[in-house]
């Protein structure tokens, strides 16, 4: 009965190391690989040493011309004074966006410039500078090409200092924005900076408006002939 029990007791010892060993039909040993590099492949820590490159550096330079995610390209170089000239942005600004260029003209320029943007601001009306700013109302300024204004705000000009870290790229573009839109209703040229939702009405265009007694404008026309 002893030999019974011990031989019982061993079978179930057995039986539950087994059972421990099962790895539910996943194979360990998957065996040889014909080319571990194509499965397994090597990593190079950033800064490491690498044999794959001619320099053995493992962390790259951008490809040149390459823009980080949510950043704009600025080429200008101070004192280009002919890339100003032609310098233009692809960037176009509804309402909202004019609104915040506006804001931001009010934060930064409006001091020397004026909220109305003809010259008159706080510092200059308060007699501490003989020089007038710029009046952006003024025909010298009206056709600017807006890539001297960018210069200007991104380098500085005459006693105007820079507003390189107070404004990135596309605030600059936006304020620049701002007054080109100020300056098409002053006599300068035609707004080129506005997206889609700014397009003006085709002159001549056919409306469905509706007159005031609930009659189109044709249909009120026709009743006017009876």
């Amino acid at each position: 009965m002893n030999k019974f029990k011990s031989i019982v007791v061993v079978s179930l010892g057995l039986a539950v190391g087994l059972a421990s060993c099962d790895s539910g039909n996943i194979r360990r040993t998957p065996g040889h690989i014909y080319a571990p590099d194509m499965v397994y492949s090597r990593a190079y820590d950033a800064y490491t040493a690498n044999p794959n490159f001619a320099d053995s550096q493992t962390s790259r330079l951008p490809v040149t011309g390459t823009e980080a995610r949510g950043h704009m390209y600025d080429h200008l170089q101070e004192g280009d004074t002919n890339a100003y000239k032609t310098y233009t942005t692809d960037l176009r600004f509804n309402a909202d966006q004019l609104k915040e260029g506006k804001r931001l003209f009010n934060i930064y320029c409006a001091i020397c410039h004026g909220p109305n943007l003809d010259g008159q601001g706080p510092l200059y009306a308060s007699g501490k500078f003989a020089a007038m700013p710029a009046n952006f109302k003024d025909p010298k300024y009206l056709h600017m090409p807006v890539g001297q204004m960018y210069a200007a705000a991104k380098y500085g000009k005459n006693m105007m200092g820079s507003y390189a870290s107070q404004l990135d790229i596309k605030q600059r573009w936006t304020v620049i924005a701002y007054i080109k839109k100020i300056q098409s209703e002053n006599g300068g040229d035609a707004f080129a900076f506005g997206d889609a939702s700014m397009a003006a009405p085709k002159t001549g265009a056919k409306t469905d408006s509706v007159a005031t007694d609930g009659k189109t404008p044709a249909m009120a026309a026709n009743s006017d002939k009876k």
